[in-house]
């Protein structure tokens, strides 16, 4: 259901009784009787509100004004948030984060998984702020305003949120979105760019401009210009996300470093990598300590990715084999395989999801059986290469989550029917600021 002007217009007053799993608040019995979300407002607040968007289920508000704070409370840290969709939780304390993050994943493997840890991780954090490297901007040009924006969706809204800099991405980017905007307004298609795709390594920064009419000479020199004076790289998309056109030169190179395993990753504008540089390391230090591997594990590295887990594993363990189903990312896999001069790595092809999944898993086995196991899946999470894994019985399986509703299904699933035991869980801050939960789980397997 869409809105109405009368529910745009009309407010109300009411009492906040929690966070919903997107970082809103809940309350219980709004208008109607239906509960509702209201973006910016914080468990145990007295808030003004008004209706924005109706649904079945539950209406949607923006915070009008809070009239009893929380004492969790604190002033945001951009000037454009609650405008800006691109963070829902720069509201809260960094430490009330964190418990808000932890609490979601408890709640969540204890309702759907119906699973406890024996151990309770404590949650990893870094840095707060200018950590965002690889992001998705939106581009608008308005004629009303006669120039185009380029930033961050405005919450609830298709709209792009007019910004001059961002605080969550990396340098030199977080500085650049009001000369980003300048550019585009000053190009000769300003209303056919819909999108900026940032990509920042620790050797350069690209950036892909999407556009739907060719760029004229003039507007290339343009964009030219400005690589001279940021010190960027532009590519040009105009037709699919792989096939990207270097505007001048040689096409950029982008690669970024895990010192703590003398290795350097090399990777393509649009391939995955980990959004928070510092808490990926974090994170590969955390998995690789509750892995306990030594020269004696085989390790099987389901949706592997570039080897981002894989190669710092192999430095350890006898024999690592990674499993990919995107053969572009594969590829890159064994070129950093080979660069980084690691010779008992195997990197495959395979798709994990659908029926056949797991037989490719039990294939992949061979005569020699996996002592460990890594899982890093998508949202949808590894329901599909469970079995498989339970036939593999490894002595430990790490499961590494950007979910915690796929996690907690697929731990229950191999806790309560596969007879796998979990020994830990926690989370992993890698998007402070929003309400993205990333999650470690720790289980031994069956018979271990």
């Amino acid at each position: 259901m869409g809105r109405s002007r009368s529910a745009l217009k009309e407010s109300f007053t009411a009492q906040v009784d929690a966070l919903n799993h997107e970082g809103w608040g809940v309350v219980r019995a709004g208008a109607g009787g239906k509960t509702v979300f209201v973006a910016g407002a914080l468990p145990g607040e007295v808030v003004e509100y008004r209706i924005r968007k109706r649904e079945r289920s539950h209406d949607e508000a923006e915070l009008v004004q809070v009239l009893q704070a929380s004492a969790e409370r604190i002033e945001p840290g951009c000037a454009h948030f609650g405008i800006c969709g691109g963070c829902s939780m720069q509201h809260l304390s960094p430490d009330a984060q964190l418990r808000v993050k932890d609490g979601m994943l408890r709640e969540t493997l204890r309702r759907i998984g119906k699973v406890e840890p024996r151990e309770w991780l404590a949650p990893l954090a870094g840095d707060s702020w200018a950590y965002r490297r690889r992001a998705r901007l939106g581009a608008r040009y308005v004629h009303a305003k006669e120039r185009s924006l380029v930033g961050f969706r405005e919450k609830m809204s298709s709209f792009v949120a007019d910004v001059r800099q961002c605080p969550v991405l990396v340098p030199p980017v977080g500085d650049m979105v009001g000369a980003l905007s300048e550019l585009l307004t000053q190009l000769s298609i300003p209303t056919r760019v819909p999108q900026i795709e940032v990509a920042v390594g620790d050797n350069a920064t690209v950036l892909v401009m999407r556009t739907l009419s060719p760029l004229s000479g003039q507007d290339r020199q343009k964009l030219r210009e400005f690589e001279q004076r940021h010190a960027v790289r532009w590519l040009l998309q105009a037709g699919r996300p792989d096939q990207l056109e270097v505007l001048e030169g040689e096409a950029p190179e982008l690669w970024y470093e895990l010192p703590e395993y003398d290795l350097r990753l090399k990777f393509l504008p649009a391939d995955f990598i980990q959004v928070n540089a510092a808490m990926n390391r974090q994170l590969i230090g955390q998995v690789l300590g509750h892995l306990q591997l030594d020269g004696s594990a085989r390790v099987l590295d389901l949706f592997c990715g570039l080897g981002n887990f894989t190669l710092p594993m192999a430095r350890t363990a006898g024999e690592v084999v990674g499993v990919e189903g995107d053969a572009g990312l594969i590829e890159r896999a064994r070129l950093n395989g080979r660069a980084n001069g690691l010779t008992n790595v195997r990197f495959e092809v395979g798709n994990l999801a659908g029926p056949e999944a797991g037989e490719r898993c039990l294939a992949l086995a061979g005569r020699s059986p996996f002592t460990h196991v890594l899982v890093d899946p998508p949202r949808t999470g590894a329901a599909d290469v469970l079995p498989a894994l339970a036939r593999l019985a490894p002595r430990r399986l790490v499961y590494v989550s950007c979910h915690p509703g796929s996690l907690a299904r697929d731990l229950g699933i191999l806790v309560a029917e596969h007879g796998f035991s979990l020994q830990a869980a926690g989370i992993v801050d890698m998007f402070p600021h929003t309400s993205h939960v990333e999650s470690v789980a720790v289980l031994d397997g069956p018979g271990s």
